[in-house]
């Protein structure tokens, strides 16, 4: 009798054992997420517009991550040069597409644009994910395609030619002379700690491009520094508006008061977000006289 009960006992242990691994088992089958399991994104930006760049959200969603949409911008300015017209296309958040005749040039493109023209300059402001997108890059780029940006950009972005703050390149768009000048875009006093900034001087690149007689500003990510304060002869600027990182609407429109670009298009903010909505900076301009307020939609 005392045999049969252990072999019993026995049983019924090896028994729970096995039920035991099937439960285990079955616990630990796939559930469509891969790799990890936390389907994360590109990473890189800073959390700023209408999503981060980052094609995901960069959260813990599950399953395989569906592209982006390709960018399909409809709506353009014609600005009249003595070379020719220029279109400026705002595509996203801090991309911009300016076409003279056959010729093209981004700045900061990031995302889907595999239904754009092929690029034949591309310039980079900044090293971060909502600037820099080493994807887009080569998506754009065809036989020829040179890529201007700062030597912080070009660490990563190999192919790029550097280009600092203070220097400038010459190229031909279309056949015609553009200089390119890269100048400081910087925070003063916004940083993620007491002594930090977000942006420090020297890392990236405002540009100044000249093309046509006209004078075209991309800020890039910097507050209302001094050297943006000092412009002179702008015919057109793109300026930031979110936070923490670069300016309030009010701060963009208060340096706007002091270099006056003949055109102003608010860029790179926050969309749906109250405390950058870029009619905050038309509505504190509408009685700057010299200055045309341009609102687009880049989100």
């Amino acid at each position: 009798m005392k045999m049969k009960v252990s072999y019993l006992l026995r049983f019924f242990a090896v028994l729970g054992l096995v039920f035991t691994i099937s439960i285990f088992g079955f616990a630990q089958q796939p559930d469509g997420r891969g790799g990890d399991g936390r389907g994360r994104g590109a990473g890189g930006a800073e959390g700023r517009g209408g999503g981060d760049a980052r094609g995901g959200g960069g959260g813990q969603a599950r399953g395989p991550q569906t592209p982006p949409p390709p960018f399909k911008p409809t709506a353009s300015d014609t600005l009249k040069t003595k070379d020719g017209d220029l279109k400026i296309t705002p595509v996203n958040h801090a991309g911009v597409m300016f076409q003279l005749g056959n010729g093209v040039l981004y700045a900061d493109p990031v995302g889907n644009y595999s239904e754009l023209p092929k690029a034949d300059y591309i310039l980079i402001t900044d090293i971060h994910g909502d600037h820099m997108d080493p994807n887009a890059v080569k998506a754009l780029s065809k036989a020829g395609t040179v890529v201007i940006a700062p030597p912080e950009v070009a660490k990563t972005v190999t192919e790029a030619k550097p280009l600092a703050n203070g220097a400038n390149e010459t190229i031909k768009l279309n056949g015609k002379t553009v200089k390119i000048e890269a100048v400081p875009m910087y925070n003063m006093t916004r940083g993620p700690a007491a002594g930090q900034f977000y942006h420090t001087k020297g890392r990236g690149d405002g540009f100044i491009v000249d093309i046509g007689g006209k004078r075209i500003y991309l800020a890039g990510d910097t507050e209302c520094t001094p050297e943006m304060k000092a412009l002179k002869n702008i015919d057109v600027a793109f300026l930031p508006m979110n936070l923490p990182f670069t300016m309030t609407p009010q701060e963009a429109a208060d340096c706007v008061k002091a270099f006056k670009p003949k055109v102003v298009y608010p860029y790179h903010y926050r969309d749906n977000d109250p405390a950058t909505d870029p009619q905050q900076f038309a509505d504190a301009l509408k009685d700057t006289k010299g200055v045309e307020v341009r609102m687009r939609n880049w989100y």
